[in-house]
Order: structure tokens, then sequence, then C-alpha cells
């Protein structure tokens, strides 16, 4: 540390030599030196030899000598450097636009990026049970059936450290209370009210989302209720929906989401909010959700297969496009207030047929199936699993979607709040 003496005014700065004052001064202030009329002439030079050596003239006087033509010796240009030995000699290529010039450096490619990823952006999904203990789910490597009371608790605390405040709740119902018109999703007391509840009290801004479907609470598996003939009932569960919407919406959440696929159930469950006085309940509807192969582990989470059949009658068939515009606008029409598309990935043209054609925000759910593959592919050395991870998010966000239902939460916002590995 070098000091500056002016008179018996002792001011340190560091870097500098001691500096050569030529006049009295007359005041000090904290934001002024009040001198004698003569001028004032400071010589710093550099301590250390990372810094470029000043040369001891004042502003005017560097500016003199570069009128005079003494121009200041400028740092040599840097030069070319060599190509490989046997690289062809090619004429230059006749281009106007080169489009890597806008991606040749770090600070370029980050000032030019389009499409960005923050853990804002992100929901993240959680398995309860009743246990205490926190069961690990074999085919999702890394996600746990977690004890509502203690180990929920938990994992949303570790989200929120890095940014994440949205959650959306899975539960696994004991098979007990499970029936075939699936009473218990409408119960109050029930374990997905209770948990909202207990999170609501311990952390009031955090953002709960809910699945509103029969299959957890069926002993069918199915979503809605199954007639004797193996149909599934479009209105009668549509009844038993809203009564769950309703129940979800008392116990403090803030955005119902159901995922059933029954049809007219978003005007449904938006007027039953509405009559109990909910009418700032947001609805997050599964606009677009595919009978898919990619919910496997899922099911086993949940133990929710279907005890016949598959989902066909209500899930989308995968080979159809068009078909997700007549229930985004049908969806919208009802009162939705966000647009989901289930699964990711695998889906990408119709998250973007859903940003073209609706002003709503959208969902984009990376399931379990997704969430597998990459975790596998990450312990068998395949792939980079954070890099691939990372990857998949911002595909799903430059697709359209405005938020991400991720088992990949906490690990990615992890890496974007900038905590290793």
């Amino acid at each position: 540390m070098a000091s500056m003496t002016l008179n018996s005014v002792n001011f340190d700065y560091v870097g500098l030599k001691p500096l050569k004052v030529h006049q009295n001064i007359l005041s000090v202030r904290p934001h002024s030196v009040k001198i004698a009329p003569r001028m004032l002439t400071i010589k710093a030079e550099a301590q250390d030899g990372g810094r470029v050596k000043k040369m001891g003239k004042s502003d005017e006087e560097c500016e003199a000598a570069v009128v005079a033509g003494i121009i200041p010796e400028a740092p040599p240009v840097p030069p070319i450097p060599a190509a490989p030995v046997g690289t062809p000699t090619a004429t230059s290529l006749p281009l106007s636009r080169r489009p890597r010039r806008n991606r040749r450096s770090p600070a370029l490619r980050a000032a030019f990026q389009e499409t960005t990823l923050s853990p804002a952006n992100l929901v993240y999904p959680l398995f309860i049970h009743e246990g205490e203990e926190d069961t690990p789910i074999g085919a999702m490597p890394g996600c746990y059936r977690l004890g509502w009371r203690h180990g929920l608790v938990e994992e949303v605390a570790k989200a929120r450290d890095v940014g994440v405040n949205s959650i959306v709740l899975f539960p696994k119902v004991p098979d007990a209370l499970k029936t075939s018109t699936g009473d218990e999703a409408y119960n109050e007391n029930g374990l997905v009210p209770r948990t909202i509840r207990l999170l609501k009290d311990k952390y009031p801004d955090l953002v709960i989302y809910t699945d509103v479907a029969l299959d957890p609470y069926s002993s069918d598996g199915h979503d809605g209720i199954v007639r004797e003939d193996g149909v599934i009932m479009n209105d009668e569960t549509v009844f038993q929906l809203c009564k769950q919407a309703v129940a979800q919406a008392r116990a403090g959440a803030d955005v119902v989401s159901p995922s059933d696929m029954m049809d007219g159930r978003v005007g449904a469950i938006r007027a039953a909010l509405d009559a109990e006085g909910f009418q700032h309940v947001s609805i997050m509807s599964y606009t677009a959700k595919y009978a898919s192969s990619f919910y496997g582990p899922f099911r086993e989470a949940l133990d929710s297969n279907p005890r016949f059949g598959d989902k066909k009658t209500y899930q989308m068939n995968p080979a159809n496009y068009r078909e997700a515009l007549i229930e985004t606008r049908e969806d919208e029409a009802e009162g939705a207030d966000i647009l989901l598309v289930k699964p990711g990935l695998p889906y990408l043209d119709i998250i973007r047929l859903l940003r073209d054609n609706s002003s709503l925000p959208i969902a984009a759910y990376q399931v379990s199936g997704e969430y597998s593959m990459i975790k596998a592919g990450g312990v068998l050395k395949m792939i980079d699993e954070e890099r691939v991870m990372m990857e998949s998010l911002m595909c799903l966000r430059r697709g359209g979607a405005d938020i991400i239902l991720t088992y990949f939460a906490l690990q990615a916002g992890r890496c974007l709040s900038g905590e290793k590995r």
C-alpha cells in the first residue's frame, strides 16, 4: 500500500507511489481538494508487474504530444496462428455473411443467446406417501417416495435453496383406500390436502401444483370411473374431479392440474372452483397428454398401473398432431390458465404447435422415462449426464415451454446456481 501525502494529510491508494505536490492545500473536504490557483500535477506509477506503467504526464501533456505527432507506442499486432502442416491453400470463399463470427468467443455466444433457462422455469414433481421413511424408486435413480412429514419438507428446502420454488405433488395412496370411484381423491384429510397445509404453513410463498385425476385413488388404476364393460365414464368422472380440485384448493393449492384427459373437465372445474370462492386458483390443463410408453417408471413410483387394458380411449394417439389444436382451443375456451404437453422431448413439435397457436403459458413435462434414460446413460458412461440434462431442458425451453416439470429440477437448479455437482 502506498500513501499520498498532501502537507499533513495522508491518503492511501492501492498501487501508487508517494505523490509529489508542489502547492499548498487550502482546505480538504470529503469529495474535493481545494488548492492554490497553480496547477497540481499528480505523478503515479504502478507498483506491481500486472499493471501498465504510467508515463508521469498530465492529460494535457499527453494530448499535446499526440497533436505534435509523438504517438505512443502500441502493442504489436498478434501473429496469425499457423495452420497445421498439410493444410491446403484455398481461396477465401466469397461469403458476405459468416454466422460463425457471432459464435467465436464465450462473450459473444452469451450476448446472442436466444433462449435462457433459470430455476424459476422449473417445477419439481415429488412423490409422497404416508410412511416415515424415504423409499427409493428403483426405476428412477435419485427419486424417492418421500415421507410427507419429514423427507418432503427437507427436499423442498433443498430446492428452494437453489431457486426452485414450484413443486407438484403425486401421492402413493394405500391400497386399502382405493375404490372403483376414487372417493379418497376428495377426502379433505387425505394425504395431498394434509401435505399442502403442512407445506403452506412452513413455506407460505411456495407455489404448489396438484394432480387432478383418479388413477392414484382408483382400484382399477385408470384416470376415470370404469364401467363394467371397461368403458371409462366421462361425465361421472368429471363430477369426481371437480370435488377433488375444490378439496385441493381449500387446502391451499395454487394451481390444480387435471391430467385425466376427460372431455369438458377444465370448464367444469373452473365453475366448481369459482362457485366455492377460489377464483384465484389457476388451472394447468394437461392439454396434449399422449398415450405414451415413456410413463412406465412413474407408474411404478405410484403403483398405479391400470388393472386391465390401456389408456388409449382418453389419452391422445402419439401419431396425431392436429388433434392437439382441438384440445388447445377447447381448454382455452373453458378457462385454462396454463397448457401442458406430456411427454416433453419426444413431443417438441407439439410444444411448438401450442406455442404458435396460443398466448397462454405453455408447460412441458419431462416425464419419468426421459429422466430414467438420461440417468441410465450417465451411469453407463455413455453420455455426460449433467450436460445432456441441461441440454434437454434447454431444448424444451427453445421449443416454447415457459415452465418445465422435471425430476431433474433440484439437480439442474444446483447447476444453474453455480453449485458443484
